[in-house]
């Protein structure tokens, strides 16, 4: 349920939500036979019926809790299966309208109670569950297995999904059984679009050729142009792309009218219709249609054209009427993109293909057969005799390319002689992947890192528009290709060689060998046993594999596989060039998680190790080093992989790396640094970079000449300076001042960006700020404010709120001019800039002359405004910056009512369920109450209830702020009673058991001003306030003890008031 869903099942648009199947005949023949399938399910395969799914398929049903019998504990409407998993769990739920289900056996008994409802309960589930096979077998087994051939066996499966949890053989089972249903589903597709042909793609070509003779100059001349919008073709004769060819599709014209507006034209085999502007293939909302359907070109035309209309008549057009149904060509469509290789645009692959009809000069158009998974649908010609014996020679064609690709993926054993000749037999030169056995395959994750970036996804290919812009390097290098497939070895190393001389680093160089098939005999050279030609072909394939398309074209033929085994060769040279190889081809994810997958990593790893303690070298510990040196780059290419730095760390590459750090050589050390910063993101390498000793050389090499080196050494320390030892250490070994000195450097942002983010984390530590200051850091910071990229600016701000901490250092910001550069970067929309702006301006604003300076530059009201950021984090820190900014304002009360609807704002962020949020939000609140009318303003605005709801919080922090914010609400009228209703005197007093001074002060000031309510008062002594708080009157903080025996006080003598009530009366 792939293809046949998203492809030959019709949907209405997704504009208001998800897509709806739409009510037409083709639809009802797919959800009929889905559910067959499913009906027959649990009889014809009970063992894969039971089956849990990994998330349950749900949807919105139409039967309720009497629709079920036995089997199920029915509780009011709510039914729960009495068959459960392994945890316990039903494997059938419903919660009227949402029925959640988790077994194929249970879905089968759910469509057999739905009577005759049942369609409609496949169709509610089908157009609820895009992607049915994601969800029964789980996003990673579904990609490893629709990575597969069609033809591979069930044991090679298994095999490749065995790590990914129990019952694999299963899975496979089931993907199998749903693959062979979504093969029936497109076959049943293709046979009902066939029968309903009316035109073929032969009568609309010799209709176009015949129009194209109408179009040419003069006065009896009926159109402008028509021409198609694709110049490839299909060996079924269309032009549209295979998504299209399934809707009956054939090609796309674009015709210009003498007498009216351009016309965008689909042909299909129902008829001619105008689209929505198909002007390239790719364009989904082109494809719309905006017409009548039209029996064939001419009638559309006249009822467009009044000129071509009234001229048509009176010219001779030699139109071959539409065949009759009998001798209709079958339109059978192809598919763009073979399993297991990545789909380029429609775009890219036309203009390829006629670009290399073109270069051959074979005259005629180059046909291409369907790929094995449309042939494989199993629809017969219905073309007759000669149809079908062309179908069987392209199948035994297949079969035959199909050894050849397995001969070649378990490695060429004979002579070098025999490998060649092997290469250039028919077929060899288009082979579309090169399977390498899976067998040595180890034991590893499939899925990749989530937080790992795709770098390289959706590169476009960048062609040479014709053969007039090729250069004659082009066709030198294709003619050194032609013999390096039928050489011998000595010819294979003498044209390896030749093709060294051209500049390789050069994309028409670099095509030039891909468009000839060159890439596949450079491929098959690496399984030979010829030395030479092996290190001549990783000569070539290092320095191509620096173009885009040509590392995935190696990765999609298996090339990786090949290049990853020869780490292991004795032959040094061999080593280093395929580790350099893979640090070039590893720069997409698919391509670092096949090196893991083959035990790349380990190897890797290994090649660090052979690395002499020596000063000086001789010609073969020289090579060692070089050997360690492409290792270290190959591994920093992979480490950009989470899973990759694990592996890397399981099999020692700290130490190794630890050791390569002292090299005296910079060619060494930036692959090496470049490793260790990429890992440092990594807890476990940070704290094996302290205990290693790598701090001290990460130091040193700050003061080197390279600025490459330099930017990775204050990107590793940037990373490892979140902790505080490391920041201690930094400092030990002098490593401050080399930092400093790189921010003079400002023409490099990536070495100023990584040097101000060291400073940053260093200053963090207190002890730092003061010996950053005698090298006169923070002026230079300030004067970066400006006109730096946000990477740069970050970071400046972060270490300029750090220096803000020292107050002889917020003078030093005034003076600077640094005030008025914060706050315009307030108007900013970087999240983690207006995170470390705000800070840096709440760090400024304790100082009241500072503080002058940003009222008068509009500051308080863009920090306020912040709080409407979607960001939490955001919403915090600009809360925080408010709180010193309403304790040192002027007017502080003022200011904050010229704020239109800023109270309202603050007080809604009490509904946050952001912890972090709602401690700041309450400390601004504990400020801005301070002022009678504002408070005011507060209540009205509901700020009591909200306070009260967020009392049974354990968070301490957030317990501080709220506890003072409502200690300060309780100054304005009848709060003290609201307080008490919305129940917010009992988990006050339980505040008093936490372990924070600080969250004894504010409770106990809170509790004090409650306590002037009689009713709070028998709520505190009720929950037992009077122990504690006398124990906190013996507290060294006077204003905790005035608190504490203010609030005793007020419950004392309302004891006394009510003893006296009762002697009296």
């Amino acid at each position: 349920m792939g293809l046949s869903l998203t492809r030959a099942a019709q949907w209405t648009p997704a504009s208001s939500g998800t897509g709806k199947l739409e009510s037409t005949p083709m639809n009802e023949s797919l959800l009929k036979e889905i559910l067959s399938f499913v009906e027959q399910f649990g009889s014809q395969h009970p063992h894969e019926a039971l089956h849990v799914f990994q998330e349950p398929l749900q949807w919105s049903t139409t039967l309720v809790a009497s629709d079920f019998k036995t089997d199920y504990d029915i509780s009011d409407s709510d039914v729960l299966s009495s068959e459960r998993d392994s945890e316990g769990l039903p494997l059938l739920q419903l919660s009227p309208p949402t029925v959640k289900v988790r077994s194929f056996s249970q879905l089968s008994k759910l469509v057999h109670l739905a009577e005759d409802k049942k369609v409609e309960e496949v169709q509610a589930c089908l157009e609820e569950n895009r992607y049915p096979l994601v969800k029964i077998l789980g996003s990673s087994v579904a990609s490893i297995l629709q990575r597969e051939d069609t033809d591979t066996d069930v044991l090679s499966l298994v095999d490749k999904v065995k790590d990914q949890g129990k019952d694999s053989e299963v899975k496979v089972k089931l993907f199998l059984l749903l693959q062979n249903l979504d093969n029936k589903l497109l076959s049943k597709c293709l046979e009902e679009i066939a029968g309903k042909v009316r035109l073929d793609p032969t009568a609309v070509k010799n209709e176009v050729d015949s129009l194209k003779q109408s179009s040419i100059e003069g006065e009896k001349r009926v159109l402008k142009s028509i021409r198609y919008t694709s110049d490839y073709t299909f060996s079924n004769g269309c032009r549209a792309p295979p998504w299209r060819q399934v809707d009956g599709e054939m090609c796309y014209l674009v015709i210009e009218p003498c007498d009216t507006e351009t016309l965008c034209v689909t042909c299909s085999t129902a008829g001619v219709f105008v689209n929505g502007g198909v002007k390239q293939e790719g364009e989904e909302s082109g494809y719309v249609r905006t017409s009548d359907v039209f029996k064939d070109l001419r009638t559309l035309l006249k009822s467009r054209s009044p000129h071509f209309a009234g001229n048509i008549n009176t010219q001779d057009f030699a139109v071959q009427e539409p065949p009759s149904a009998q001798n209709v060509q079958h339109v059978e469509p192809v598919d763009a993109e073979e399993q297991g290789q990545p789909q380029r645009s429609y775009e890219q692959q036309e203009k390829n293909v006629h670009e290399k009809a073109r270069l051959n000069k074979a005259g005629g158009e180059k046909k291409y057969e369907p790929c094995p998974r449309w042939r494989n649908l199993g629809l017969a010609s219905p073309c007759g005799e000669a149809g079908g014996k062309k179908h069987s020679k392209s199948s035994g064609e297949e079969k035959s390319d199909e050894i050849q690709k397995r001969k070649l993926g378990a490695g060429a054993k004979g002579k070098m002689k025999a490998e060649l000749s092997a290469s250039s037999l028919p077929g060899r030169l288009s082979s579309p992947k090169i399977k390498t056995p899976a067998g040595s395959m180890p034991l590893d994750a499939f899925s990749e890192s989530s937080s790992e970036s795709e770098e390289e996804e959706e590169q476009p290919e960048r062609r040479q528009e014709s053969n007039t812009d090729l250069p004659s390097e082009y066709w030198q290098i294709q003619k050194l290709v032609k013999y390096l497939k039928g050489g011998d070895q000595t010819a294979t190393v003498l044209t390896l060689c030749a093709m060294m001389d051209f500049n390789l680093m050069q994309e028409t160089c670099q095509l030039a060998i891909r468009d000839v098939g060159g890439l596949e005999v450079l491929i098959n050279l690496l399984d030979t046993d010829e030395v030479k030609c092996k290190i001549g072909s990783l000569k070539i394939l290092r320095k191509i594999s620096h173009n885009v398309q040509i590392r995935r074209a190696i990765v999609d033929m298996g090339g990786l596989q090949s290049i990853v085994r020869i780490l292991d060769s004795p032959v040094k040279d061999l080593k280093a060039l395929a580790a350099e190889t893979i640090a070039n081809v590893a720069r997409f994810r698919r391509a670092r998680r096949t090196v893991r997958q083959y035990g790349g990593i380990k190897k890797l790893v290994k090649l660090l190790g052979c690395v002499p303690d020596l000063a000086s070298l001789s010609a073969n510990q020289a090579k060692d080093v070089e050997v360690a040196r492409c290792g270290a780059l190959a591994l920093w290419s992979c480490s950009k992989s989470t899973k990759n730095k694990e592996a890397i760390r399981r099999a020692g590459g700290i130490p190794l790396l630890g050791r390569l750090l002292k090299s005296p050589h910079e060619n060494m050390l930036i692959p090496v640094v470049g490793t260790l910063q990429e890992c440092a993101s990594e807890e476990s390498y940070r704290i094996a970079i302290q205990t290693e000793g790598m701090i001290k050389d990460l130091v040193k090499n700050l003061s080197s000449d390279n600025d490459e080196l330099q930017m990775h050494c204050a990107s590793a320390i940037f990373k490892c300076a979140a902790d505080k030892p490391t920041r201690d250490l930094v400092r030990e070994y002098k490593g401050l001042q080399p930092l400093v000195s790189l921010l003079s450097k400002a023409g490099n942002k990536q070495l100023l960006a990584a040097a101000t983010g060291a400073i940053w984390k260093c200053s963090i530590s207190i002890e730092n700020v003061a010996k950053f200051q005698e090298y006169k850091a923070l002026e230079t910071l300030v004067g970066l404010l400006t006109d730096q990229p946000e990477e740069v600016l970050v970071n400046v701000v972060g270490a300029v709120g750090e220096f803000a901490r020292i107050p002889a250092n917020k003078a030093i910001i005034r003076k600077c001019g640094g005030i008025k550069s914060l706050v315009n970067l307030l108007t900013g929309t970087n999240q983690a800039l207006l995170v470390n702006v705000t800070n840096a301006v709440g760090a400024c604003a304790t100082d009241m002359d500072n503080m002058a300076i940003i009222d008068q530059l509009d500051g308080v009201r863009l920090v306020w405004s912040l709080l409407k950021n979607p960001s939490a984090e955001v919403q915090s820190s600009a809360a925080w910056a408010l709180c010193p900014c309403i304790n040192n304002a002027k007017d502080a009360g003022e200011m904050v009512r010229s704020l239109v609807g800023g109270l309202e704002l603050i007080v809604n962020l009490l509904k946050s369920t952001n912890n972090e949020v709602l401690a700041s939000i309450c400390a601004a609140i504990a400020k801005i109450a301070k002022d009678k009318e504002n408070l005011a303003v507060l209540t009205d605005h509901g700020v009591v209830p909200l306070l009260a709801k967020q009392t049974n919080t354990t968070d301490d922090r957030l317990r501080r702020h709220l506890a003072e914010a409502i200690g300060h609400c309780c100054m304005w009228g009848s709060n003290r009673v609201s307080f008490g209703d919305a129940g917010a005197v009992a988990p006050l007093v339980r505040y008093l058991k936490s372990k924070d001074k600080e969250v004894h002060q504010s409770t106990a000031m809170a509790l004090y001003q409650l306590s002037k309510d009689p009713n709070n008062c028998i709520t505190m002594h009720e929950k037992g306030v009077v122990k504690p708080l006398i124990h906190i009157m013996g507290s060294d903080d006077e204003m905790l003890q005035e608190a504490a025996a203010g609030c005793v006080r007020n419950i004392r003598l309302l004891a006394m008031a009510n003893r006296k009530a009762v002697l009296f009366n």
